[in-house]
Protein backbone atom coordinates (compact mmCIF):
# COMPACT_ATOMS: atom_id res chain seq x y z
CA UNK A 1 0.00 0.00 0.00
CA UNK A 2 1.98 2.95 -1.27
CA UNK A 3 1.39 6.59 -0.55
CA UNK A 4 0.19 8.81 -3.38
CA UNK A 5 2.69 10.34 -5.73
CA UNK A 6 2.86 13.44 -7.87
CA UNK A 7 3.64 17.08 -7.17
CA UNK A 8 2.88 16.58 -3.47
CA UNK A 9 4.61 13.20 -3.27
CA UNK A 10 5.87 12.51 0.25
CA UNK A 11 9.51 12.74 1.24
CA UNK A 12 9.10 9.46 3.15
CA UNK A 13 7.11 6.71 1.46
CA UNK A 14 5.36 4.03 3.50
CA UNK A 15 4.41 0.59 2.27
CA UNK A 16 4.13 -2.89 3.71
CA UNK A 17 6.06 -5.58 1.84
CA UNK A 18 6.48 -9.21 2.93
CA UNK A 19 5.39 -8.37 6.45
CA UNK A 20 7.70 -5.37 6.92
CA UNK A 21 6.91 -1.67 6.87
CA UNK A 22 9.28 -0.11 4.33
CA UNK A 23 10.09 3.55 4.93
CA UNK A 24 11.86 5.05 1.93
CA UNK A 25 13.56 8.44 2.18
CA UNK A 26 12.82 10.22 -1.11
CA UNK A 27 13.92 13.86 -1.09
CA UNK A 28 16.47 13.88 -3.93
CA UNK A 29 16.65 17.66 -4.31
CA UNK A 30 18.64 17.92 -1.06
CA UNK A 31 20.06 14.39 -0.84
CA UNK A 32 17.53 13.30 1.78
CA UNK A 33 18.71 16.00 4.17
CA UNK A 34 16.84 16.27 7.46
CA UNK A 35 14.46 19.07 6.56
CA UNK A 36 11.45 19.85 8.72
CA UNK A 37 9.19 18.04 6.26
CA UNK A 38 11.30 14.90 5.97
CA UNK A 39 11.75 14.62 9.74
CA UNK A 40 8.03 15.05 10.32
CA UNK A 41 7.16 12.37 7.78
CA UNK A 42 9.83 10.01 9.13
CA UNK A 43 8.49 10.34 12.67
CA UNK A 44 4.95 9.74 11.42
CA UNK A 45 6.13 6.69 9.48
CA UNK A 46 7.84 5.20 12.52
CA UNK A 47 4.74 5.78 14.63
CA UNK A 48 2.57 4.20 11.96
CA UNK A 49 4.87 1.18 11.69
CA UNK A 50 4.81 0.67 15.46
CA UNK A 51 1.01 0.44 15.42
CA UNK A 52 0.71 -1.51 12.16
CA UNK A 53 -0.26 -5.10 13.00
CA UNK A 54 0.65 -6.21 9.49
CA UNK A 55 4.28 -5.12 9.99
CA UNK A 56 6.63 -7.41 11.89
CA UNK A 57 9.50 -4.99 11.52
CA UNK A 58 10.72 -1.92 9.65
CA UNK A 59 13.10 -1.49 6.72
CA UNK A 60 14.55 2.00 6.44
CA UNK A 61 15.96 2.71 2.98
CA UNK A 62 16.33 5.45 0.36
CA UNK A 63 16.09 6.45 -3.28
CA UNK A 64 19.03 7.95 -5.17
CA UNK A 65 22.70 7.84 -4.29
CA UNK A 66 22.40 9.25 -0.75
CA UNK A 67 20.75 7.65 2.26
CA UNK A 68 20.87 10.89 4.25
CA UNK A 69 23.12 13.94 4.02
CA UNK A 70 22.44 15.10 7.58
CA UNK A 71 20.92 18.44 8.55
CA UNK A 72 19.37 20.62 5.88
CA UNK A 73 21.97 23.40 6.11
CA UNK A 74 20.14 25.71 3.71
CA UNK A 75 16.99 25.53 5.82
CA UNK A 76 19.13 26.12 8.91
CA UNK A 77 20.82 29.18 7.41
CA UNK A 78 17.48 30.68 6.36
CA UNK A 79 16.11 30.51 9.91
CA UNK A 80 17.07 32.18 13.19
CA UNK A 81 20.22 30.22 14.10
CA UNK A 82 19.55 29.73 17.81
CA UNK A 83 15.88 28.80 17.42
CA UNK A 84 16.54 26.53 14.45
CA UNK A 85 19.38 24.76 16.26
CA UNK A 86 17.21 24.03 19.28
CA UNK A 87 14.41 22.64 17.11
CA UNK A 88 16.81 20.46 15.12
CA UNK A 89 18.47 18.97 18.15
CA UNK A 90 15.05 18.04 19.55
CA UNK A 91 14.11 16.47 16.22
CA UNK A 92 17.25 14.37 16.21
CA UNK A 93 16.69 13.21 19.78
CA UNK A 94 13.18 12.11 18.90
CA UNK A 95 14.14 10.34 15.65
CA UNK A 96 16.96 8.41 17.31
CA UNK A 97 14.94 7.53 20.38
CA UNK A 98 11.89 6.45 18.38
CA UNK A 99 14.05 4.01 16.39
CA UNK A 100 15.69 2.65 19.54
CA UNK A 101 12.38 2.27 21.38
CA UNK A 102 10.23 0.99 18.51
CA UNK A 103 9.06 -2.48 19.66
CA UNK A 104 9.98 -3.98 16.30
CA UNK A 105 13.33 -4.57 14.61
CA UNK A 106 14.49 -1.70 12.39
CA UNK A 107 16.74 -2.73 9.52
CA UNK A 108 18.64 -0.12 7.52
CA UNK A 109 19.21 -0.91 3.84
CA UNK A 110 21.78 1.50 2.43
CA UNK A 111 23.58 1.67 -0.89
CA UNK A 112 24.75 5.26 -1.11
CA UNK A 113 26.28 8.12 0.82
CA UNK A 114 25.70 8.55 4.55
CA UNK A 115 26.76 11.77 6.23
CA UNK A 116 26.41 13.56 9.57
CA UNK A 117 22.91 13.03 11.02
CA UNK A 118 22.37 10.11 8.66
CA UNK A 119 25.17 8.35 10.50
CA UNK A 120 23.31 8.67 13.79
CA UNK A 121 20.13 7.27 12.25
CA UNK A 122 22.06 4.36 10.79
CA UNK A 123 23.64 3.61 14.18
CA UNK A 124 20.23 3.69 15.88
CA UNK A 125 18.92 0.87 13.68
CA UNK A 126 19.05 -2.66 15.08
CA UNK A 127 20.61 -4.08 11.93
CA UNK A 128 22.37 -2.07 9.24
CA UNK A 129 23.25 -3.45 5.81
CA UNK A 130 25.30 -1.43 3.34
CA UNK A 131 26.01 -2.12 -0.31
CA UNK A 132 29.17 -1.45 -2.36
CA UNK A 133 28.19 2.08 -3.36
CA UNK A 134 28.01 3.18 0.26
CA UNK A 135 30.33 5.81 1.70
CA UNK A 136 30.39 7.28 5.19
CA UNK A 137 31.75 10.46 6.78
CA UNK A 138 31.39 12.64 9.86
CA UNK A 139 32.17 16.11 8.55
CA UNK A 140 30.81 18.27 11.38
CA UNK A 141 34.27 19.40 12.53
CA UNK A 142 34.85 20.85 9.06
CA UNK A 143 32.06 23.39 9.58
CA UNK A 144 32.89 24.26 13.19
CA UNK A 145 30.62 21.72 14.86
CA UNK A 146 30.89 18.21 16.35
CA UNK A 147 28.67 15.10 16.12
CA UNK A 148 26.83 16.11 19.31
CA UNK A 149 23.40 14.47 19.14
CA UNK A 150 24.33 11.54 16.94
CA UNK A 151 26.99 10.52 19.46
CA UNK A 152 24.08 9.13 21.48
CA UNK A 153 23.96 6.20 19.07
CA UNK A 154 27.35 6.35 17.35
CA UNK A 155 29.59 6.02 20.39
CA UNK A 156 27.93 2.86 21.76
CA UNK A 157 28.15 1.18 18.33
CA UNK A 158 31.60 2.14 17.06
CA UNK A 159 35.06 1.56 18.46
CA UNK A 160 36.59 4.44 20.42
CA UNK A 161 39.64 4.47 18.13
CA UNK A 162 37.43 4.85 15.07
CA UNK A 163 35.41 7.64 16.70
CA UNK A 164 38.60 9.45 17.67
CA UNK A 165 39.76 9.30 14.07
CA UNK A 166 36.64 9.92 12.00
CA UNK A 167 35.05 12.50 14.30
CA UNK A 168 38.09 14.71 13.83
CA UNK A 169 39.42 13.97 10.34
CA UNK A 170 36.06 13.88 8.54
CA UNK A 171 37.55 11.27 6.21
CA UNK A 172 35.31 9.25 3.94
CA UNK A 173 35.31 5.47 4.41
CA UNK A 174 33.64 2.50 2.74
CA UNK A 175 31.25 -0.25 3.81
CA UNK A 176 34.02 -2.71 4.71
CA UNK A 177 35.49 -0.16 7.14
CA UNK A 178 32.02 0.66 8.48
CA UNK A 179 31.52 -3.02 9.28
CA UNK A 180 34.99 -3.31 10.85
CA UNK A 181 34.37 -0.43 13.27
CA UNK A 182 30.84 -1.53 14.20
CA UNK A 183 28.85 1.19 12.45
CA UNK A 184 27.03 -1.34 10.26
CA UNK A 185 26.20 -5.00 10.69
CA UNK A 186 26.98 -6.28 7.21
CA UNK A 187 28.84 -4.97 4.17
CA UNK A 188 27.04 -6.79 1.36
CA UNK A 189 27.56 -7.02 -2.38
CA UNK A 190 23.77 -6.88 -2.75
CA UNK A 191 22.20 -4.96 0.13
CA UNK A 192 18.64 -5.73 -0.99
CA UNK A 193 19.25 -9.47 -1.17
CA UNK A 194 20.88 -9.51 2.27
CA UNK A 195 18.05 -7.53 3.81
CA UNK A 196 15.53 -9.93 2.28
CA UNK A 197 17.44 -12.84 3.81
CA UNK A 198 17.48 -11.15 7.21
CA UNK A 199 13.78 -10.42 6.97
CA UNK A 200 13.21 -14.13 6.54
CA UNK A 201 15.20 -14.83 9.69
CA UNK A 202 13.39 -12.12 11.66
CA UNK A 203 9.99 -13.46 10.64
CA UNK A 204 10.87 -16.66 12.55
CA UNK A 205 10.78 -14.67 15.79
CA UNK A 206 7.50 -13.92 17.55
CA UNK A 207 6.47 -10.27 17.91
CA UNK A 208 6.84 -10.54 21.68
CA UNK A 209 10.19 -12.29 21.43
CA UNK A 210 11.55 -9.70 19.02
CA UNK A 211 10.33 -6.77 21.13
CA UNK A 212 11.78 -8.11 24.37
CA UNK A 213 15.07 -9.08 22.72
CA UNK A 214 15.41 -5.55 21.34
CA UNK A 215 14.69 -4.09 24.78
CA UNK A 216 17.49 -6.17 26.29
CA UNK A 217 19.99 -5.09 23.65
CA UNK A 218 19.11 -1.39 23.87
CA UNK A 219 18.52 -1.04 27.63
CA UNK A 220 21.94 0.35 28.55
CA UNK A 221 22.11 2.47 25.39
CA UNK A 222 18.75 4.09 26.20
CA UNK A 223 19.72 4.67 29.82
CA UNK A 224 22.83 6.58 28.75
CA UNK A 225 20.80 8.30 26.02
CA UNK A 226 18.40 9.72 28.59
CA UNK A 227 21.23 10.80 30.90
CA UNK A 228 23.10 12.69 28.17
CA UNK A 229 20.53 13.94 25.65
CA UNK A 230 19.62 17.24 27.29
CA UNK A 231 23.22 18.26 27.92
CA UNK A 232 24.27 17.38 24.37
CA UNK A 233 21.26 19.25 22.98
CA UNK A 234 22.29 22.40 24.85
CA UNK A 235 25.89 22.07 23.70
CA UNK A 236 24.84 21.51 20.11
CA UNK A 237 22.44 24.47 20.05
CA UNK A 238 25.01 26.78 21.65
CA UNK A 239 27.39 26.50 18.68
CA UNK A 240 24.96 27.38 15.88
CA UNK A 241 25.35 31.02 14.95
CA UNK A 242 28.93 31.26 16.22
CA UNK A 243 31.42 32.87 13.81
CA UNK A 244 33.14 29.59 12.99
CA UNK A 245 29.89 27.80 12.17
CA UNK A 246 28.65 30.71 10.04
CA UNK A 247 31.97 30.66 8.18
CA UNK A 248 31.89 26.87 7.86
CA UNK A 249 28.36 26.78 6.45
CA UNK A 250 28.98 29.73 4.15
CA UNK A 251 32.14 28.12 2.80
CA UNK A 252 30.25 24.87 2.26
CA UNK A 253 27.62 26.57 0.10
CA UNK A 254 30.22 28.64 -1.73
CA UNK A 255 32.20 25.46 -2.44
CA UNK A 256 35.41 26.87 -1.02
CA UNK A 257 37.65 25.94 1.91
CA UNK A 258 36.74 27.66 5.19
CA UNK A 259 39.20 30.26 6.46
CA UNK A 260 40.96 27.83 8.83
CA UNK A 261 41.65 25.34 6.03
CA UNK A 262 43.15 27.75 3.48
Amino acid sequence: MSETSGADSPFVHYEVSDGFAVLTLDSPHNRNALSSRLVGELLSGLERAAADESARGVVLTHTGNTFCAGADLKEALDADPAAAADIRTRWMIRVLRDILELPKPVVAQVDGNVRAGGMGILAACDIAVAGPSSTFALTEARIGLAPFMISLTLLPRTTSRAAGRYYQTGETFDAAEAERIGLITVAAQDAGAEVNRLRGELRKGSPQGLAESKRLVNASLLAEFDRSADELAKRSASYFGTPEVVEGMTAFFQRRPPSWAE
